[in-house]
């Protein structure tokens, strides 16, 4: 894992191949991209979100996985991003836990219709989002963190 400049591509950030075995199963559709914009009243410099799992006819909403990436001006600032969210999550009445991501740590926060894992390396976030419960609760330790840690690796 490194603190990596953004992909432009979400088979940069997790491929489809990594994402089927790492679930273990193969998600419909392809993956979609949002590139976000800079941000500078909250030293974000830039975001990236990879959509994988949109069925058929569906729209982003349907997605079953959702990564994001972000860049921010320096460490300290990614490192707060990522705190206001937690709290705001904790606040909203989600379950917060620290796991391991790689080498690193970080932030499994369990809401009712999503789960997520969230977390800083340098002036990089990543967050992996599980929509409506897609992976069920007692896998979420074991495929969370794998593909946070794929997020933040680029490709040899």
């Amino acid at each position: 894992m490194v603190d990596r400049a953004l992909p432009d591509d979400c088979e940069l950030v997790v491929s489809v191949d990594v994402m089927n075995s790492a679930i273990g199963q193969e998600l419909p559709g392809e993956p979609r991209i949002i590139i976000g914009i800079k941000e500078p009243g909250i030293g974000r410099t830039g975001k990236i979100d990879c959509y994988y799992g949109i069925p058929e006819k569906k729209g982003l909403l349907d997605a079953k996985i959702v990564i994001g990436l972000s860049t921010y001006t320096d460490d300290l600032t990614a490192r707060t991003r990522v705190s206001e969210s937690v709290e705001a999550e904790r606040a909203a009445g989600a379950k917060v836990s620290e796991v391991d991501v790689g080498k690193q740590k970080g932030t499994l926060v369990e809401g009712k219709d999503e789960q997520l894992l969230i977390g800083s390396l340098g002036k990089s976030t990543f967050v992996v989002r599980n929509r409506n419960n897609f992976i069920p609760k007692e896998k979420l330790i074991a495929i969370l963190p794998v593909l946070a840690a794929q997020s933040m690796t680029p490709p040899v």
